[in-house]
């Protein structure tokens, strides 16, 4: 076997890792923890092979060494994930800088402006919540999504999500629509992979977001990109 016959890449982030250090165990479970979702909230053994691509057999022992392990909770059915998760979202919220930096100024403008306000960044298919202002009272002003810290979102249907693919290099935003193909969530979602390019190239060059009912409808939203060190 050669060198680069050795070599194996993530598909999302690029990154590499010689064969022999990879640790496919641990890949599966987290691939178990990932097929969770705001859309998915329970998984039984059959669904959780099939997201994952394992057999239903593998699929079962990892479900079980999972809930053993205190990240999911079984009905005796599904599984469902448990609060002990948070663990690692509280550690990557307590130490990464760009949520602490912005939170104070998302709370400053939320002050000003009575509206709401959220830092995104991109994860794959989805861009995720990682700071949020709350509001102080009660509006009939429609709260965009849902939003929550966590909350992830289609990003070729959202306001953040486009500002953040915009910022891709060509090669990077062919990639992501190759591996992504558009979904048409809504009667206003951009579908058609020529036209959502060109709106790319639009939107960077404008260096703002404005997103009309794509993932939602009855909700607008307005997007900047954050510049500066990286966080």
């Amino acid at each position: 076997m050669s060198k680069d016959e050795r070599i194996i890449q993530n598909q999302d982030n690029k990154k590499t890792i010689r064969h022999e250090d990879y640790i496919a165990g641990i890949g599966k479970g987290m691939a178990i923890l990932d097929s969770f979702s705001s859309n998915q909230h329970r998984l039984n053994i059959s669904m959780a092979a099939e997201k994952t691509g394992l057999t239903r057999a593998a699929a079962r022992r990892h479900l079980l060494t999972l809930e053993y392990l205190g990240y999911l909770e079984s009905d005796g059915h599904y599984y469902y994930l448990t609060p002990k998760v948070l663990k690692f979202s509280g550690a990557y919220l307590g130490a990464a800088q760009l949520p602490k930096v912005s939170q104070p100024l998302l709370n400053l403008l939320t002050n000003q402006t009575s509206l709401i306000y959220s830092v995104m960044v991109l994860d794959g298919y989805e861009a995720i919540t990682i700071a949020r202002s709350a509001a102080h009272q009660q509006t009939d002003r429609v709260n965009p999504y849902g939003l929550h810290l966590g909350n992830r979102l289609p990003a070729h249907a959202t306001s953040a999500g486009k500002i953040l693919l915009a910022h891709l290099s060509q090669e990077e935003q062919l990639d992501w629509l190759q591996k992504y193909p558009l979904q048409r969530l809504t009667k206003y979602t951009h579908v058609e992979n020529d036209k959502f390019l060109e709106l790319l190239k639009e939107i960077r060059e404008q260096d703002w977001c404005y997103s009309r009912e794509e993932h939602e409808l009855g909700v607008h939203a307005l997007a900047v990109p954050i510049y500066g060190q990286d966080f």
